[in-house]
């Protein structure tokens, strides 16, 4: 492949340009083929509980109940719409890389600048880079003028880097100040960027702990339907039913178990979920990531911009004279200084020194302060305005020297001065005698406190000879050392307390420094005695040794890590255990986003990538949201569990009948039909079901660890299968036969069509009553219905109404009615069906009054 060393000065020909684009191809980053959208789909039609349902469309068809098959393919269909929208969207994240990369390029060929198209680019080609550009491919420097980049997308690091000749900079960075020209020395799938794809291309996604469960409820779902169906089915045949009435009853078993609302109630009840932690700020891209987020027991969190404010500010200013203090916030000029007249003004004229010295600036932009450039240079745009110094005049300059790695100081000559500002390391043993010993105290002091320490110096005449300073003993003047700090947010530390309380543990994983990271993280309270600060390259080889080392509750401080390190600390987190919320906002953070088991990316400060790669995208980029937003992803698992505990109620209602009428030969007419049970698992159910499921949060769901991580336990079948479902059951069939033996029925007698269908009607509503007030009571499993405010949940109330207005059509319009197979309740009827209603609240009372005194 052609080098940077066999380019001269004068760039590339033309021609050798078009030769090196033919044979290395354009400056495109590779894409994976995506998996076609009808195989997505697909999926979404064929997984396990569609399958189930599938079956019993197909045996609705052969039962001549071609209604409910109609009914059933219609929930398949729009459930697998609605979940393969979700995953088209969220499953783009490489393709999104390509943003990173400029349209155009300025570069010398043929001895000319020109501008050519980014995809054109090859090895070998001289760029020219300037302030506000992105870098097109991975590049050697040749000559640097202030040069400053930004590399936190690749590197995770918040401070600007000043590249000195020689070195390297990378495609998907962006130059915040200054102008190089550089020499291409990989594009394409060879450019750093382009690893950084493939790591996130092989991190797979891991299946929510929600579509864990339900794989598993619906497993055992399937087993119970298909098992139970068979089994009766044949009793039925050996108490002499023919087969065709046999083969009827087994579908309307199968189909009164598999609650058919259950997908659609799921996905409604994430989707509003989704919608609450939007008002919250936590923008949701995969609907699971809703209850996910409830079950986390591990966050690993950025520093920059998630606990801090990612504003540079001047905290404190050290004169010879005394300490300044500043107030202030943001980059907003307004502020105020504090201390000794004679040590303000000292910090005034550092001040006014330092300024000289620096490009980036704040500004205003729609109402707010925001800085352009580097952000250490606009704190000291915003220190100078806040003490009243004067812009200063960059005409009146004459000598530039720009920062670098080696020397680690910038500097003007300006008005027959040298203006210096750096690492006090790299000042103080040229600045005069008296105050050294005093200085490093001072610095020793602000680093200790978290601060990133600046020094200022001056000299009389111009101390400038090829480019650097020529500095001795005593050649500088110090002026002041400037302590500055991100400060962290104001709410941090009340949502890391909560976090704890909660029983998640937490984790800084930053590209900063560590010693940086760790005042931070003591400042807010996450890092506490025995907590452990550690860097990236010390991280043991071993996942088993990392996992241990990484868990534990008194927090930790991982500084310095790479995309890779990422990776493997999610893996290990999850290997032993964890439901593990990763943040980034970079592009190095996307394999780690994905291979979490929910991504939290930045949507204020993040990069596109991050951001496509994530479950979930902060929009304030606060770490409070997301503590908000795993509260409301524990209340969404508690109601899946609430309206899961009302469908399964319902289940050994509908059951019931066709039990009573197996097992007693028929002597008993079946109380309702399968289509009956169809529009109380859609049509009845359905409402109070996604009311249940838009419960807001107890004000005791963050009170330790997450008490149940299973959808189905002892305690809701103990509920729903020991006293709800019970209680529903003898009631409907109690009040089915009542109507009969009022209506003249005697036991093994045909009764009246006309008298059938009444009963029947009046033990549909009878079973729906009893879930309106069913709704009520499992709006909690511990409190009882007259312990909860009515107006709780003012959803549920409208969905009651609209339960009410749907019973009335069912047993009400003809040819509705008739369809079903019921008719209108008589007087009594009604006033049966009320009763049980309160029976049903009167029994889920008595037993959690028994459960509080048992327990």
């Amino acid at each position: 492949m052609p080098t940077a060393q066999r380019t001269d000065p004068r760039g590339l020909s033309s021609a050798e340009a078009a030769r090196r684009l033919a044979h290395d191809g354009p400056n495109e980053l590779p894409t994976a083929r995506p998996v076609p959208a009808w195989k997505l789909l697909l999926a979404q039609l064929t997984h396990l509980f569609a399958v189930m349902l599938w079956i019993a469309a197909a045996l609705a068809v052969l039962a001549g109940m071609t209604p409910l098959a109609v009914a059933i393919v219609v929930i398949v269909l729009l459930n697998g719409a609605f979940a393969f929208a979700q995953e088209y969207r969220a499953d783009r994240a490489a393709e999104r890389l390509r943003d990173l990369l400029p349209t155009s390029v300025q570069v010398i060929r043929d001895g000319e600048l020109k501008s050519v198209d980014a995809p054109d680019l090859v090895v070998g080609d001289r760029v020219l880079l300037a302030a506000g550009g992105k870098v097109s491919a991975d590049l050697q420097l040749a000559t640097v003028h202030a040069l400053a980049v930004d590399e936190s997308t690749l590197t995770g690091e918040s401070v600007p880097v000043r590249p000195a000749s020689d070195d390297h900079v990378y495609a998907g960075t962006y130059v915040v100040q200054g102008e190089a020209e550089a020499i291409v020395t990989a594009v394409a799938g060879a450019t750093r960027l382009a690893g950084i794809q493939t790591l996130t291309e092989s991190a797979d996604r891991p299946d929510s702990p929600l579509t864990v469960e339900l794989h598993r409820l619906i497993r055992i779902i399937a087993f119970i339907a298909a098992a139970v169906g068979i089994s009766l089915s044949a009793v039925s045949l050996i108490l002499g039913l023919n087969f065709t009435d046999a083969f009827l009853f087994g579908v309307g078993v199968m189909v009164a178990l598999v609650p058919e609302g259950l997908l659609p109630t799921v996905t409604l009840a994430l989707a509003r979920g989704a919608q609450r932690m939007a008002h919250g700020n936590a923008l949701v891209r995969r609907l699971d990531a809703v209850e996910t987020l409830g079950a986390t027991t591990y966050i690993c969190t950025d520093k920059t911009g998630t606990l801090t404010l990612n504003q540079m500010e001047v905290q404190e200013v050290w004169t010879p004279r005394g300490i300044v203090t500043m107030n202030g916030a943001g980059y907003d000029p307004a502020g105020t200084a504090h201390g000794d007249p004679r040590a303000i003004e000292a910090a005034v004229q550092a001040a006014a020194a330092a300024i000289a010295c620096i490009r980036g600036h704040a500004v205003r932009k729609q109402d707010k302060w925001v800085a352009e450039g580097d952000p250490m240079e606009v704190a000291l745009d915003v220190l100078a305005r806040r003490l009243g110094v004067p812009p200063f005049d960059q005409a009146s300059i004459t000598r530039r020297v720009a920062f670098s790695s080696e020397t680690r100081y910038s500097a003007v000559v300006a008005n027959g001065n040298t203006l210096v500002i750096g690492a006090p390391d790299a000042l103080l043993p040229y600045c005069r005698d008296g105050v050294a010993e005093d200085t490093a105290r001072a610095v020793d002091a602000l680093a200790s406190r978290g601060h990133r320490v600046l020094a200022v110096a001056t000299a009389p005449g111009s101390r400038v000879t090829d480019g650097r300073l020529d500095l001795g003993p005593g050649s500088l003047e110090l002026r002041a050392v400037v302590g500055l700090e991100d400060p962290p947010r104001k709410d941090v530390q009340a949502a890391l307390e909560t976090c704890r309380r909660a029983g998640i543990r937490i984790a800084i994983v930053t590209g900063d420094h560590a010693a940086t990271a760790a005042v931070i993280a003591r400042e807010v309270g996450l890092l506490g005695p025995g907590g452990l600060v550690v860097t990236g390259a010390d991280l043991p080889a071993d996942d088993q040794r990392l996992g241990r080392l990484l868990d534990r509750d008194e927090g930790v401080v991982v500084a310095r890590v790479t995309p890779a390190d990422k990776l493997r600390i999610a893996r290990a987190l999850r290997a032993r255990g964890h439901v593990v919320a990763m943040t980034g906002d970079g592009v190095n953070d996307a394999p780690a986003l994905r291979e979490a088991d929910v991504g939290v990316a930045m949507g204020a400060s993040g990069s596109d990538v991050a951001r496509a790669a994530a479950d979930l995208v902060l929009l304030d980029d606060h770490f409070a949201s997301i503590v908000r937003a795993v509260e409301l992803g524990r209340a969404t698992f508690s109601n899946v569990r609430r309206f899961l505990t009302y469908h399964l109620t319902d289940n050994v209602a509908e059951l019931a009948p066709f039990a009573v009428w197996a097992l007693s030969g028929g002597s008993i007419p079946l109380a309702i039909g399968v289509l009956q049970v169809l529009a109380l698992d859609i049509g009845t159910d359905m409402l109070p079901a996604i009311a249940l499921g838009i419960e807001s949060p107890s004000e005791r769901t963050l009170d330790g660890p997450a008490r149940h991580r299973r959808l189905v336990d002892r305690g809701l079948l103990a509920r729903a299968f020991g006293i709800l479902g019970p209680t529903e059951a003898l009631v409907s069939m109690g009040v089915f036969v009542a109507i009969l033996i009022g209506s003249g029925w005697r036991w093994g007698a045909e009764p009246a069509a006309a008298d059938l269908v009444v009963a029947s009607g009046t033990t549909f509503t009878v079973i729906a009553l009893m879930q309106l007030a069913n709704a009520f009571a499992c709006r909690s499993g511990r409190r009882t219905v007259f312990e909860l405010p009515l107006l709780g949940n003012r959803a549920l109330l409208v969905a009651v109404g609209a339960e009410l207005a749907l019973i009335m059509l069912f047993v009400g319009q003809p040819t509705l009615a008739n369809l079903l197979g019921g008719a209108w309740p008589s007087y009594q009827g009604w006033l049966l069906a009320i009763a049980a209603a309160v029976v049903l609240l009167l029994v889920d009372t008595t037993a959690k009054l028994l459960r509080r005194r048992i327990l």
